[in-house]
């Protein structure tokens, strides 16, 4: 019996297995719950989820004081990483880590392309139910 979290982690594998250098995504609703994570720890995904709300949350508020409608991207440079935030529809997030190795139209075409092919499965896998919470990764 294939589960909720088995479905969204194979398209975050199909489609972010892609990406040179990933190291991992969270699927977070819009209030910091991760929903799904893949290739990251349990508790590293939940603080990353945690962390990445409050992120997502300030750019759609910006969004919006400067009528700029939807925010499709978040992109954070660090030392060693990037970050790409990306909205799920309307309830969930999509963060995706990786090296510096990724390029970076790749990694913002490949999360703004999962992120949209996850929002689309979940309005309609359960419209009024939130995905089942997931066991492990």
């Amino acid at each position: 019996m294939t589960t909720t979290n088995d479905m969204i982690y194979s398209v975050l594998d199909n489609n972010l297995g892609r990406i040179a250098g990933i190291e991992g995504a969270v699927l977070l609703s819009n209030d910091g719950i991760k929903l799904s994570a893949y290739l990251l720890d349990r508790a590293t995904a939940e603080r990353i989820a945690a962390a990445a709300s409050g992120i997502a949350s300030t750019m759609r508020a910006v969004s919006r004081e400067v009528d700029g409608g939807r925010v499709i991207r978040q992109l954070v440079e660090m030392d060693d990483r990037y970050l790409c935030i990306v909205g799920c529809g309307e309830g969930s997030t999509l963060v995706v880590v990786t090296s510096r190795r990724a390029r970076l139209g790749e990694l913002g075409g490949e999360a703004v392309r999962t992120a949209q092919a996850l929002g689309e499965w979940l309005a309609t896998s359960g419209r009024g139910q939130a995905p089942s919470s997931p066991t492990g990764a």
